[in-house]
């Protein structure tokens, strides 16, 4: 009963307001989709087809309700190399094959999805959470300023680029102030900016992005103002239009096997890239939408969902895809945190493609550009620029530095970037932390206690506390401030033991813990001679006889 209720409620809490944000959502994915698809060099459909199967899928079995799939400009730039060697494959062949590129994308699709679904499997997305929060800063600013830039090139040229401003400065300014096209663009993106600022202070019970989208629409098509529109766009960059039919490689799928002799590292490398890409934007996404919700979602469903979806668009023609921050931001600001949001936005699209394509290619890009500005503005972190004199001089380091690359490369190579640095940051603080303090014993033995956690960072200085010639003939080591933590720990250790013991000096190990201790004597059976097990050991131990404990206080030895 719980599990039933459990679900209904993840599938939708309002429906009303899934259902409308979900349309939202799916006018924003029309032109992404396109453009995306144009990225990697293949058909405008293939796009939007890809932005289905994976937006259908993801909300009805992914690990984040609310949360949007489609086709990625991350995904996108990886692509390209693929297809284009693909396609020169096919125009050197005996018996030519047109768009080779493209048949060999959804061959590596499959690999795709199958890497996806054994990270889930094997429960890797519970490491988004060992992402540091500088790096998740950094992350979303670098995000809200690849979106901002994205949107750029859906602008019209400003200025003639044979115009410099350098050289004629008069003249690109008069061809800046006398460009209609700019200006207009420009007015109806400030207006629809302007609806989704003013819009929720009067009500929230409809999405603001969508009426914001339908007014501009509505001023252009009825005012009969010329306009770059979704259907020019797609014009302009070589497409025909949004109807067509589904591509598929079924019939054609031997033969096509076939021409990947000598060209498997290719296709091997690009999926596990495309995984990687795949995984880390969507498990980051979903860790986002997690922070803004206040929920929380399942990682290693969401692997397994992006894997089966990425499969489903290698069998059936789509351009592949993972989760999309823009989209999924706009999604849950608009009220869409069921299931059911995802689900209408995939339907929604696939009908547009189908049905609505007159109608949808009127759109204009204004009002679409209009709705992402306001993403950048909610999605940057302004509380970056208070905080980061007050943060560690290498967290804000790292978040500046994960922001550049998200910028200068892709977001997976950033927050790679960003974890690695962090955790070489840490290694080294630590490294830094082991400390000895000497103690001579009345009995003029020697005790070294020892604190701070002994790993590789750590192992140099660790040795250096030592002075195996002068110290006496008997020395201890403690650890119980210390915590031995990997194979170089355990190597220093059985170093430290064979120089003492090489200048005839016994040495005794106490307060180890247990998984150090079965460690030292797998790798060397004398250990069992060199460990103390000492008496007060800080470890508490479970009761083997619960009747020990029922005897009356006063008769324990206290």
């Amino acid at each position: 009963m719980i599990l039933g209720q459990t679900t209904r409620k993840n599938f939708t809490q309002n429906p009303k307001n899934d259902i409308l944000s979900g349309l939202t959502v799916a006018l924003a994915l029309v032109p992404e989709a396109v453009a995306f698809a144009f990225v990697a060099g293949i058909d405008p459909l293939v796009g939007l087809y890809g932005a289905f199967m994976m937006g259908i899928v993801t909300a009805l079995f992914g690990g984040r309700p609310g949360m949007i799939s489609g086709a990625t400009g991350a995904m996108a730039v990886v692509m390209v190399h693929l297809i284009q060697k693909g396609n020169e494959v096919g125009i050197s062949l005996e018996t030519p094959i047109d768009n080779l590129g493209l048949q060999w994308l959804f061959i590596t699709l499959l690999f795709v999805g199958g890497i996806q679904i054994l990270a889930g499997i094997f429960k890797l997305g519970k490491f988004v959470r060992l992402i540091p929060h500088p790096v998740m800063m950094g992350f979303v600013n670098g995000l809200a300023i690849v979106i901002f830039l994205s949107q750029l090139g859906l602008f019209p040229n400003a200025v003639p680029k044979d115009i410099s401003i350098l050289k004629n400065t008069l003249e690109w300014f008069s061809a800046l102030f006398t460009n209609a096209s700019f200006w207009k663009m420009m007015g109806f993106i400030g207006l629809t900016m302007g609806i989704m600022y003013g819009l929720p202070k009067l009500t929230k019970k409809i999405p603001a992005a969508l009426i914001a989208i339908i007014v501009v629409a509505c001023i252009t098509i009825f005012g009969g103002i010329e306009v770059s529109t979704v259907g020019s766009f797609i014009a302009e960059g070589g497409g025909e239009g949004l109807q067509g039919g589904l591509p598929t490689f079924q019939d054609q799928i031997f033969s096509l096997f076939g021409t990947l002799a000598g060209h498997w590292d290719l296709i091997l490398s690009t999926a596990i890239i495309l995984a990687a890409v795949g995984l880390i934007e969507s498990l980051m996404t979903l860790n986002l939408i997690d922070d803004m919700t206040e929920t929380r979602g399942n990682g290693n469903r969401e692997c397994i969902a992006q894997g089966g979806a990425n499969m489903l668009n290698g069998l059936f023609g789509g351009m592949g895809g993972c989760a999309m921050i823009g989209q999924s931001i706009i999604n849950v600001d608009s009220g869409g945190r069921g299931r059911l949001s995802g689900a209408v936005a995939a339907v929604a699209l696939l009908c547009f493609v189908l049905f609505g394509a007159p109608l949808i290619e009127q759109i204009p890009i204004a009002a679409l550009v209009g709705v992402m500005f306001m993403v950048v503005i909610g999605t940057f972190a302004w509380s970056s620029f208070r905080i980061l004199r007050k943060i560690p001089l290498s967290d804000a380091i790292v978040l500046i530095a994960v922001s550049a690359i998200t910028v200068w490369k892709d977001l997976a190579v950033a927050v790679i970037a960003g974890v690695i640095i962090s955790a070489l940051v840490f290694a080294w603080k630590n490294a830094t932390m082991i400390r000895a303090r000497k103690r001579t014993q009345p009995d003029g033995a020697r005790t070294y206690e020892i604190w701070g956690p002994l790993f590789f960072g750590s192992v140099q200085n660790f040795n250096s506390k030592f002075d195996i010639k002068n110290d006496p003939d008997y020395i201890e080591i403690d650890f119980v401030e210390s915590r031995v933590s990997d194979h170089s720990a355990l190597e220093a250790i059985h170093n430290l033991v064979n120089k003492y013991e090489a200048e005839g000096k016994t040495i005794k190990l106490k307060h180890l813990s247990e998984d150090c201790k079965i460690l030292l004597r797998k790798a060397n059976p004398k250990f069992e001679e060199v460990i103390i097990e000492a008496i007060d050991d800080p470890r508490y131990h479970l009761a083997e006889n619960p009747e020990e404990f029922t005897k009356p206080l006063s008769e324990y030895n206290l």
